[in-house]
């Protein structure tokens, strides 16, 4: 699956874009408004997570369109420190930076799929989707 279009994450404002690019892409789809604004919630936690804890990255988007699903698929990558625990990533509250710790546990629970892969000292790659319904 080639990215259609993909947003580099480097400054603050960068999340905006990738933000609106998704919401424009979700609602160009068919996706209702409650759906638009838990895919634009999506990508300003995974780009906000490349901003605040790498060095740089992206996120990429690409439209599924096949005869059984319509949907969108975001891709977060960056070039940062990794991750040691996943699983700890994962729980509710827990944070590095002093926030919520909602971001990566939120990101799953409001979309269809979620996959996350991360090497200490070389990077992050997550890849959620979300169905058209």
């Amino acid at each position: 699956m080639q990215p259609q279009s993909c947003v580099n994450i480097k400054k603050e404002w960068d999340i905006v874009g990738a933000r609106q690019l998704g919401r424009d892409i979700a609602k160009k789809l068919g996706f209702r408004t409650v759906d638009q604004a838990r895919i634009a919630t999506t990508i300003s936690e995974l780009a906000r997570n490349i901003y605040l804890y790498a060095d740089h990255g992206q996120i990429c988007f690409e439209v599924i369109n096949t005869v059984e699903h319509k949907g969108i698929c975001i891709i977060a990558v960056d070039v940062g420190p990794g991750m040691e625990d996943i699983g700890q990533a994962l729980e509710d509250g827990y944070s590095t930076s002093g926030g919520l710790g909602a971001g990566l546990p939120g990101v799953k629970r409001l979309m269809d799929e979620f996959d996350i892969q991360t090497e200490v000292g070389k990077g992050t790659r997550v890849k959620v989707i979300k169905w058209l319904r």
